[in-house]
């Protein structure tokens, strides 16, 4: 079958799907049952050291929780067994706690879906907030200028437990605005919605951002302008026609909030099922573990058919029936100041770096501690009173190349599997959900803590995003007409993958990648500081924000520094981006 023709035959096959939802789904469960006997760690002693905090358990002790929880059988009794009890809503009882797990699981998880609703929301407004000067322009036919989209940079750059902090301080704490801490009615998801929603909404509002341009510059919309028809009904056809692109992204940006939001549940101590799950994996409490991996599998795939249909009723009967126009960027003229942002974050980095490099990162001064900045010490001292340029500039060339590798590597792996978007639907819905730490926890198992080993966990799941998106737009680049015509000119697979495919797809994903880049930096950090990446006294960007984020009430510039170069790498990586695409298109 031609590569053109897959989306405007008959109706498509759902078998791909299917089945690579159950082979995902099935794979990832049986990782989970391995966990206990791949962590090296003995199972006993961790489950008897989270029931009662016992350090030296006697052989006698060990002995009895084995055959309690028969361990000596392996995982596959344990995983039938589960398995088993599952038609009967038997997920079996916990091993720490001995209670039964789906009373567990379902509270967290409802609470974990009441959360993702309120972020939901702030995630919308957010992407409209973001994008609301190109929709205004772009609907009145005077979208002269590109943007160079550093709003949108600065908040998705914003760490998400860091945010959660501030707002649990100032806004909790300090005003007595909302709940602080804890679960009790709506008040109490309000902060933790903002944690969560605001640094999401910026970065699927600035893809939304750098997709409307081309909507405008339809036909369609020149045509509705010179006719007169009314300014809002031209915007609401042109989100009509850039949201099937963007709302994949809502499944591992949005729906991964339920079991991807660990530090803001612990920061305001809600008991979700991501914070669940973690608590279980780390106690390797095998069947609270196995029964919430199971409630996100499932969320996710739930998830990815209601997108999906979503997306196939907005797009409707062109994507059908192959006649969809393909969206082409205008050549915007770049905004006069963005080679001056681009020169300001280049020169702050590196005079952030060079000046630290001639500083001892790993000194230790107890006198010293939490000093505020000085000429001493320009970005102040740590809770060990060690020099934060000094950190903050030797850890500069490992963070950015550790997650440029793992930002690459999840990008063309996303990019590969999306060029198959039936095929590769089931393993992204299924991966979409899952924390990073999981896959943290099964990798550090195996290979033993270490950087690379966080990368490869990050790598692991990171690739959904990509995936997901180059698969929505490869799906409707191939209902195109232009496609048809160049296959029945005689194009073959090759030069419809080289001309016109991956030309529709690359520059989205690129700008999607440099929008994740500094969300790559804080995942490979939060596994680090749950001992499983990068180890201490390491200075690297992401560790110094976990490692000082206690001290931000106390020592706001201990977070300060590494948060404000972080958010500076994020502007340089957008805005060199567009600098790189205004050139392309003047030299076209």
């Amino acid at each position: 079958m031609s590569l053109a023709h897959a989306p405007a035959a008959a109706r498509p096959s759902l078998w791909p799907a299917a089945v690579g939802r159950v082979l995902a789904g099935g794979a990832l469960l049986g990782a989970v049952a391995l966990l206990p006997w791949l962590s090296g760690a003995d199972p006993a002693r961790t489950v008897l050291r989270a029931r009662s905090a016992d350090q030296n358990p006697t052989p006698a002790e060990l002995a009895l929780v084995r055959e309690q929880l028969g361990l000596d059988e392996g995982p596959l009794p344990h995983l039938a067994r589960w398995l088993g009890g599952l038609p009967r809503g038997d997920a079996g009882v916990s091993w720490v706690s001995g209670e039964p797990v789906m009373p567990q699981v379902t509270t967290a998880l409802s609470i974990s879906l009441t959360l993702m609703l309120g972020a939901l929301a702030v995630t919308v407004v957010v992407a409209a907030l973001v994008c609301a000067r190109t929709v205004f322009l772009g609907s009145r036919r005077r979208l002269r200028r590109d943007r160079a989209g550093t709003t949108a940079a600065v908040l998705a750059a914003l760490p998400k437990f860091l945010l959660a902090s501030v707002l649990a301080t100032v806004c909790g704490v300090w005003w007595g605005w909302f709940p602080s801490s804890g679960w009790e009615g709506p008040q109490s998801m309000v902060l933790p919605s903002l944690a969560l929603g605001v640094p999401s909404g910026a970065m699927l509002g600035g893809l939304l951002d750098q997709a409307l341009p081309a909507a405008f510059h339809e036909p369609w919309a020149r045509t509705a302008y010179a006719v007169g028809l009314p300014s809002g009904h031209i915007a609401r056809n042109a989100l009509r026609r850039t949201l099937p692109g963007m709302l994949p992204q809502l499944l591992p940006t949005v729906v991964a909030l339920v079991g991807g939001a660990v530090a803001v549940e612990k920061i305001f101590n809600i008991p979700g099922l991501g914070r669940l799950a973690l608590d279980a994996a780390v106690a390797q409490d095998l069947p609270v573990l196995q029964t919430a991996t199971l409630a996100l599998v499932l969320l996710g795939v739930g998830a990815g058919v209601l997108i999906r249909a979503l997306r196939h009723s907005l797009l409707g009967r062109p994507l059908r029936d192959g006649a969809l126009p393909a969206l082409h960027r205008p050549p915007l003229i770049p905004s006069r100041s963005l080679r001056w942002i681009t020169a300001a974050c280049a020169l702050v980095l590196l005079v952030l770096v060079t000046a630290g490099l001639f500083r001892d990162p790993s000194q230790v001064d107890t006198v010293a501690r939490l000093l505020p900045p000085s000429l001493q010490h320009p970005l102040g001292t740590d809770a060990l009173g060690r020099d934060l340029l000094a950190r903050l500039g030797h850890g500069a060339l490992r963070t950015a190349g550790v997650a440029l590798a793992v930002t690459a590597v999840s990008a063309v792996t996303g990019l590969l599997l999306g060029m198959a978007p039936r095929a590769s639907a089931g393993p992204t819905e299924v991966v979409s959900t899952l924390p990073a730490v999981l896959t943290g926890l099964l990798i550090a198992g195996v290979t033993g803590p270490s950087v690379w080993g966080a990368a490869g966990a990050v790598c692991v799941v990171g690739w959904s995003p990509y995936a997901a998106q180059a698969a929505a737009l490869v799906e409707q680049e191939q209902a195109s007409g232009h496609i048809a015509a160049s296959v029945a000119l005689g194009a073959g697979r090759l030069h419809l993958l080289r001309r016109h495919l991956l030309p529709a797809v690359v520059p989205a994903l690129l700008r999607n990648a440099l929008l994740r880049l500094p969300t790559t930096v804080l995942v490979l950090a939060s596994l680090g500081f749950l001992g499983l990446g990068e180890q201490p006294p390491t200075p690297e960007w992401g560790r110094l924000l976990s490692e000082n984020q206690p001290y931000a009430e106390l020592a706001p510039w201990t977070v300060l520094g590494p948060a404000a170069a972080l958010v500076v790498l994020s502007v340089l990586a957008v805005t060199g981006s567009v600098l790189g695409r205004g050139k392309g298109a003047g030299g076209e």
